[in-house]
């Protein structure tokens, strides 16, 4: 089979959901005007996600499926996925359900008019906690006004992506991958599709408020410098604290000489300050240098244990080996 479209979608622990979406998709590609393949990226799922990718597998060969070695990530589970895309077209989606397939049509109607980059915007969020609204909206607002590029608030994973973006994609080495940024950054003819995202299907949601707030920093670090300038801001500004407070202190020490501000708590006060200001500077620079060790070590971004629907040629190590082999035969 020679797919015109590709989807991915990452799985962990969605045996409950698996089904309506296998129903839901299937719907899908049957009306679709080109061959299409389901790429299941099974992130290290521990119920039984894998053992029914191997049922949907053997029902329909459309079905393909990736198993990763370990629990790698969402943003890197949808990455592997991509690097096994062989379509003209990639659309990435969950597989909660909240991303509607029924959305994919309309942004191939986009595709078809010119656009690289079709991503659904969300207008409204259905059963979510204020919190997580709240949260949410103000961090894409906040990461917009911050980041080196334009990252449209209110977008997730779900997108379209031309065959051209995916190669580019997949050549990207970089191991901290927040894909809605990168995606942004590649350029090309973007616009978006709006919907109303819908709640999870069935079972638990697997996006935590701790994998969320690690998403939203590797986000502001990779795609933006200000938190180090910051670190800076905050020296100068503890510098100007400090001056202030020596000019002070020589004030009451000479005009008022028995004032208790002069003792211990105002000593304190000023370690404590300069103390936080120095680890806050420390973390903040931890994380960038925490990125450029794991880039130096070079290891590959994911592992797989078992893959099916693919033929070898497929596999993005294969590409590698052929581009080396083809480099080796022009030197001779």
């Amino acid at each position: 089979m020679n797919p015109v479209y590709s989807l991915v979608i990452p799985i962990y622990n969605e045996e409950e959901t698996l089904p309506e979406l296998y129903s839901r998709l299937r719907s899908l590609i049957d009306r679709l005007d080109g061959p299409t393949e389901l790429i299941l990226v099974n992130d290290g799922s521990r119920d039984r996600s894998l053992a029914i990718l191997r049922q949907l597998h053997h029902q329909d060969d459309r079905v393909c499926y990736i198993n990763l070695a370990r629990n790698f990530g969402h943003q890197i589970a949808v990455t592997a996925g991509l690097n096994f895309v062989r379509g003209k077209v990639a659309v990435i989606l969950d597989a909660d359900l909240q991303d509607p397939p029924e959305l994919i049509p309309e942004m191939l109607d986009r595709w078809r008019e010119g656009y690289q980059v079709v991503y659904a915007q969300r207008l409204k969020r259905h059963r979510e906690g204020w919190f997580k609204r709240t949260t949410a909206y103000v961090f894409y607002r906040l990461l917009k006004q911050l980041a080196d590029v334009d990252i449209p608030t209110d977008t997730g994973d779900f997108c379209l992506l031309d065959r051209s973006v995916v190669d580019i994609l997949n050549a990207m080495p970089e191991r901290n991958r927040y894909l809605r940024g990168l995606r942004s950054w590649v350029g090309f003819q973007q616009t978006a599709v709006t919907f109303e995202r819908d709640p999870r299907f069935a079972g638990e949601v697997k996006y935590t408020f701790r994998k969320s707030l690690a998403l939203a920093i590797n986000g502001l670090v990779s795609f933006s410098q200000v938190p180090l300038r910051l670190s800076t801001y905050m020296g100068l500004l503890a510098a100007f604290v400090a001056l202030c407070m020596a000019v002070l202190v020589l004030y009451w020490r000479i005009f008022v000489p028995h004032s208790p501000l002069t003792g211990f708590t105002l000593i304190l006060v000023a370690i404590f300050f300069l103390g936080a200001v120095q680890l806050v500077s420390i973390g903040i620079l931890g994380e960038y240098i925490g990125r450029i060790y794991e880039q130096v070590q070079g290891r590959p971004l994911y592992t797989v244990s078992e893959i099916a629907g693919f033929t070898a040629l497929d596999s993005p190590l294969a590409g590698n080996a052929r581009s080396r082999s083809n480099e080796s035969q022009e030197a001779r």
